[in-house]
């Protein structure tokens, strides 16, 4: 992962609790060993329709406001579960830049 001390970028709000490592990367995508081209299976049951990747038009990253997000901000417990290593390199995959939780936020 690159250093940084800055980032600036556009965030999209998922605000779900417990989004746990099945969420983020299915288990039909854990076969591949490198980590190129997991971005478009991130959260797939979620954003997409069917098999054929027809986006679900109601799921936030789908929406045209938060195409270009790169900062994902999410309510408790992201990332819980297995110790799956896809799950974080599909968040990378798909342009993420960042992740934050609602705790750091004021409302």
């Amino acid at each position: 992962m690159e250093k940084f001390t800055v980032y600036t970028g556009k965030s999209v709000p998922l605000m779900n609790d417990n989004i746990d490592t099945d969420q983020l990367i299915p288990k039909q995508f854990l076969k591949a060993v490198d980590k190129k081209g997991f971005g478009k299976n991130l959260m797939f049951e979620w954003r997409y329709l069917n098999d054929d990747y027809d986006e679900n038009p109601d799921f936030v990253f789908n929406k045209p406001e938060y195409r270009d997000a790169t900062i994902l901000v999410t309510g408790d417990n992201f990332g819980s579960g297995s110790s799956r290593e896809h799950a974080a390199w599909v968040h990378r995959a798909a342009g993420g830049g960042g992740i934050d939780h609602r705790e750091g936020i004021e409302e």
